[in-house]
């Protein structure tokens, strides 16, 4: 197998990895992902979702953007490990590489669809390089 896949996964793996890093860093310190208007922040400390009052929007915001990171964390540390030092088993499973290229895709569209500009481009980027990593290894 020629070492350039492997390499274009870690790459993919990298800028996810990064993307993640920088959310999670976001979402516990700056101002970055509050809500510009100062009464909306406050209406979203106080007030609870529908499926229950044991939170607020403020804290399932806070949470739900963590557990995001998490997930392009998650995404960056295995299949980066995996595409670096275990090459063989990830190019080998159509499961691995068809689940990284799911989530990948999955991605983009969320990205097109919810998020801005950056992110996307990045997530964009990522999935181009997975994506021709796995034209290079079926060539």
């Amino acid at each position: 197998m020629s070492t350039l896949p492997p390499l274009l996964i870690a790459a993919s793996a990298a800028i996810i990895l990064l993307l993640g890093l920088i959310h999670l860093l976001y979402t516990f310190y700056g101002s970055k992902l509050l809500p510009r208007d100062r009464e909306l922040l406050a209406r979203m400390q106080e007030v609870s979702p529908v499926i229950t009052r044991e939170t607020t929007m403020w804290k399932a915001w806070i949470g739900f953007n963590a557990s995001h990171s998490y997930g392009a964390i998650l995404f960056g540390g295995v299949y980066g490990y995996l595409s670096l030092v275990h090459s063989a088993f990830l190019f080998q499973s159509t499961f691995l590489l068809s689940l990284g290229l799911l989530l990948l895709f999955g991605y983009v569209f969320l990205g097109k669809r919810y998020w801005f500009s950056i992110p996307f481009r990045g997530i964009l980027l990522a999935t181009s390089l997975y994506v021709l990593a796995l034209l290079i290894n079926w060539a």
